[in-house]
């Protein structure tokens, strides 16, 4: 899936993906990056990911920079 940082919480290492289709927010956390670090995602950056049900909701996992 593709979608576009919408929100990083930089002291905190998490932030939120806008889905395409404008579906859900999705959170996701620094651990979840794959080829990118956290200090190089921006707002508004495209990126790819899969979405992971946990017990929380969904979540954005293997987060990749388009």
């Amino acid at each position: 899936m593709q979608g576009t940082i919408k929100k990083k919480i930089s002291d905190k290492n998490f932030g939120f993906i806008g889905q395409e289709g404008g579906e859900k927010d999705l959170f996701f956390h620094a651990n979840e990056l794959n080829g990118v670090s956290f200090e190089d995602l921006h707002e508004g950056d495209t990126v790819s990911f899969e979405v992971k049900q946990g017990d929380k909701g969904p979540s954005a996992v293997n987060v990749q920079k388009s």
